[in-house]
């Protein structure tokens, strides 16, 4: 009872001091909770992007680079124009050098693969029996290219329309792409479709599709029987499709050759977190030339403000913190010590009272801690204060990504202009999406707890200087300080 009562009256005694070292304390501890508060909310904000981009349930993504087309006329290409006196437009399409012609009224409506190489479904079997993998799909990231040849030779030259594709195993949606996706209307697909789709609700909303109506892809025509939202932040692709109907229709625009029975993504999940990285090598190891991504080497390849942030907040913002905190604690420790020297003769007079050092060590101790517990407090608040104004004031994050389902694919003009319009597929060219992210700092419980403890520990160490030193007072030189 007399500690507490002794402690009350000495910190009121010393309210300036008590004070200047709690708010010096708060200072350091506020900017911790406000520099953690922030990353974590760029983490979020880039293990959202990721999550969107990977999809639930996927571990690994594995996929191989495009073949070019080889030597002169390899692939596809098309040339289509007017010619001199002629009354409509005419053109040819080639496939390998062997070509055929073009007239009013055609349709070029074809189905490929654009980002990534194609794979056999064998490969799937072979990820699914090594150890450690929970589950395994396979997909096809695909874009229609579609052009129809105007019957007369006024006005422009046409367009081709690009409609992104996403062949999906409807046994394993709960991986992949489709797995992130949230079903707005109709029905899901399932094992006995063929030719029904699942349509992205903005790409529908935008076209005016409605469920029960078709879409034409590789001039068939699939029956709309669900409407589904993504993350804008994945690009999501305009259409879902059967994967084994997305075989039979699709062509690698390299050789021109059917894709049935291949696939260009395959999707993993591995038994547990921990098991990730022997799953990716053990993939890499079984297919040699494929690339295994997972989704900390995915972060690697996002660039932009997001970028940025993350690394400003985990590295900058991290050392400012502890240096802030060091210097805290350390005028803390300078004027606990202080006030233990002005204080000589107090403690002397306890001393020959009978107080052991012990005592008089845990006397300011007290004092000390229930000072650091005071500016832990401001600290916290100070620390929603600093994360509520990051959230008011800071600006949406950008995120430049890999795009697997770019609007433009891989479909390159090679002349356009007034005279003829001349197009290829190149299913090697690259493609990326710059998304905005919202960032949203947070206040963990975990930070609070870090700041309550820093706080203590704050006390502590400044109590244990100014205790060390009024322990090693003697009566005698305390009693020759008065007068």
């Amino acid at each position: 009872m007399f500690f507490l009562t002794y402690l009350k009256r000495e910190l009121r005694r010393r309210m300036r001091q008590a004070i200047f070292i709690a708010i010096g304390l708060a200072i350091g501890i506020g900017l911790v909770i406000t520099v953690i508060g922030a990353s974590d909310g760029v983490k979020h904000a880039q293990s959202k992007v990721l999550a969107d981009l990977y999809g639930v349930g996927t571990d690994l993504t594995v996929t191989t680079t495009p073949q070019r087309p080889t030597g002169p006329g390899k692939g596809q290409t098309f040339q289509i124009g007017g010619g001199p006196g002629s009354s409509g437009m005419s053109g040819q399409e080639c496939t390998n050098g062997t070509c055929h012609a073009l007239k009013g009224g055609d349709v070029i409506d074809n189905l490929a693969a654009m980002n990534y190489g194609s794979m056999a479904t064998s490969e799937i079997s072979a990820i699914e029996h090594l150890a450690h993998v929970k589950s395994v799909t396979g997909g096809l990231l695909l874009q229609d290219n579609r052009i129809v040849i105007p019957t007369s030779s006024g006005g422009s030259l046409p367009q081709p329309t690009f409609v992104s594709v996403d062949g999906i195993d409807p046994a394993h949606e709960s991986a992949g792409p489709i797995a992130n996706a949230g079903l707005t209307k109709g029905r899901d697909l399932t094992a006995k479709d063929t030719t029904d789709a699942l349509v992205d609700a903005n790409y529908a909303a935008t076209h005016d599709l409605k469920l029960g109506e078709t879409v034409t892809l590789a001039n068939t025509k699939f029956t709309i029987v669900g409407l589904v939202s993504q993350p804008e932040s994945t690009s999501p692709p305009n259409v879902y499709v059967p994967l084994a109907e997305a075989q039979r229709l699709a062509i690698d625009p390299a050789t021109n050759k059917s894709l049935t029975g291949k696939v260009d993504t395959i999707y993993v999940t591995a038994d547990s977190a921990s098991d990730i990285g022997a799953v990716q090598r053990e993939i890499q190891h079984l297919m040699s030339g494929a690339t295994v991504t997972s989704e900390s080497s995915l972060a690697s390849q996002i660039t932009g403000s997001l970028a940025s942030t993350a690394k400003l907040a985990n590295e900058l913002g991290k050392w400012l913190a502890i240096l802030v905190l060091i210097a805290a604690f350390a005028v803390a420790c300078l004027l606990t010590l202080a006030a233990v020297a002005r204080r000589t003769p107090e403690f002397g007079t306890l001393k020959a009272l009978g107080w052991r050092g012990r005592r008089i060590v845990g006397q300011v101790l007290g004092e000390s801690v229930t000072t650091g517990i005071v500016g832990g407090l401001l600290g916290i608040g100070l620390g929603f204060a600093g994360v509520a104004i990051i959230d008011k004031v800071a600006p949406k994050l950008t995120a430049t990504v890999p795009s697997s389902n770019s609007g433009l694919g891989g479909f390159q003009a090679q002349s356009a202009g007034a005279g003829p319009i001349s197009r290829s597929i190149d299913p090697a060219a690259t493609a990326h999406s710059t998304v905005s992210v919202p960032m949203s700092a947070s206040v963990t419980v975990a930070a609070i707890v870090l700041s309550v403890v820093l706080a203590v520990a704050g006390g502590l160490l400044a109590g244990s200087f100014g205790g060390w030193r009024a322990a090693r007072l003697r009566p005698a030189a305390a009693f020759a300080k008065v007068g």
